[in-house]
């Protein structure tokens, strides 16, 4: 499967180590590849289709401020795989994914036809052209120079560079969000908890240049809403690029104390609130956070099915406890889709700890969104899976994620988080500035 690749990746290895790359082979983002990097072309059986500028502008109907409805509501499936067919798509599959077919045989995924719907801002791809020949990794490769917006490596040549490459990933300039995350425990039993959510993006911005950055990528803000008992806490994250130079900084709002604490650790292997210890502070959006904790390496690109165009789970009016079934997200709301991804594998360094001593992060080729991660503890045993549920939201344009989930194989259990059915879809021009993601700005919400 990896083969058809092969010349690609020989040639990026043998290129000079640091990120940049030529004219010449820039050039090809004008050529053979995507603006971002992806093949413009399909795959040889046609199951795949060319790059066509994906979804770059709303489709008839959509009425802005709501839910985007699907532009793909007319496909049939294709086919349904399961634990009963498991072996003829094997290969296809992450490994997370076929235990998850394993553990629940009436479990099934809805294997639809492909589109390639992710689409950027014409100024995105004019950054991530600048940033193939001057973007470099810099600090044994824990931060970013020379780059301010777009793709910073959109012919990665490293593992480290991928990663980067989700991480600094385009998702507008600011966002209001509300969204509910439940920890289903085994038993299928959960409770909602309802998150008011802004998000101001430093890097990526329109008229940004490096300079302005000052070793931050983004801000971010939370407010509980629901349940009544935990609604008014609160957490204000500053996102830094560089985290070995300059560690995330956080404050949370204690309800119950009325007082904003700084955190003195908000990253790594740092449990969550309120996900049951399921999820780690660099799994929120798939990873995140300072690379140095793993050795990176480029597997390759493949061919695999993976979720995608997840617009069905995104409609507004459904019941979350439809969303939410016992063992899994009901597999009828979910679509998966054949894309090549690239193959990234992070194994732990010696002398740090981490619960997911090995993950295996599955790439789209042609947004750099996150889709799957394998999770592998320290004896080699695989012991969860990450999924992200994009959909592409088409009035930016961006690609995204929808709903993120992770599953916990020893205890039967999931996490959810990104519902949003009964909510107001997300303000992509919400009036915030950075003066709003303060420690004075969290007191003032929490009185």
């Amino acid at each position: 499967m990896l083969r058809s690749f092969a010349v690609l990746l020989l040639a990026l290895s043998a290129a000079q180590v640091q990120a940049k790359v030529d004219n010449q082979q820039a050039s090809r983002l004008d050529q053979d590849l995507t603006p971002l990097g992806g093949e413009r072309a399909g795959n040889a059986a046609g199951s795949i289709p060319a790059w066509d500028g994906g979804l770059a502008a709303p489709i008839a109907g959509y009425q802005a401020g709501k839910h985007h409805p699907d532009p793909y509501a007319g496909d049939a499936v294709l086919y349904r795989v399961s634990a009963a067919n498991l072996e003829q798509y094997r290969a296809l599959l992450p490994p997370g994914l076929q235990t998850l077919l394993k553990s629940h045989p009436d479990y099934s995924l809805r294997v639809m036809p492909s589109h390639r719907s992710a689409a950027a801002p014409p100024r995105i791809y004019a950054a991530t052209r600048f940033n193939a020949v001057n973007a470099e990794l810099i600090s044994g490769g824990n931060g970013v120079q020379g780059a301010a917006a777009g793709i910073p490596f959109p012919l990665p040549q490293s593992g480290q560079e991928a990663i980067w490459n989700h991480v600094m990933r385009y998702r507008g300039e600011q966002i209001h969000l509300v969204t509910n995350q439940a920890a289903v425990l085994a038993s299928g039993d959960y409770n909602l908890l309802k998150l008011e959510r802004d998000i101001y993006f430093l890097y990526g911005r329109d008229g940004i240049a490096p300079k302005d950055l000052d070793n931050t990528l983004f801000y971010y803000k939370y407010k509980v809403a629901a349940p009544a008992k935990l609604a008014g806490s609160a957490l204000v994250v500053q996102e830094t690029l560089d985290q070995v130079l300059s560690i995330r900084k956080a404050w949370r709002f204690n309800r119950g104390e009325r007082r904003v604490r700084r955190l003195p650790m908000l990253a790594f292997d740092t449990l969550q609130p309120d996900t049951n210890g399921m999820a780690t502070a660099d799994m929120v959006d798939s990873y995140n956070g300072a690379p140095d904790r793993y050795d990176w390496t480029l597997v390759g690109k493949q061919e695999m099915l993976v979720p995608y165009n997840s617009y069905a789970v995104h409609q507004q009016g459904i019941a979350y406890n439809k969303i939410l079934q016992r063992h899994s997200i009901n597999p009828e709301l979910l679509r998966y889709e054949l894309h090549r991804v690239w193959v990234v594998e992070a194994q732990l360094r010696t002398g740090f700890s981490h619960p997911y001593a090995k993950r295996r992060f599955y790439l789209d080729e042609d947004s750099w969104q996150i889709l799957a991660v394998d999770l592998y503890d320290k004896h080699g045993e695989l012991i969860g899976l990450q999924e992200s549920h994009p959909i592409s939201y088409y009035d930016m344009p961006m690609f995204g994620s929808t709903l993120e989930t992770i599953y916990d194989f020893a205890g039967g259990r999931y996490f959810a988080d990104g519902l949003d059915n009964n909510e107001p879809m997300y303000d992509f021009q919400a009036p915030l500035g950075p003066r709003d993601f303060t420690p004075q700005a969290l007191r003032r919400e929490g009185n």
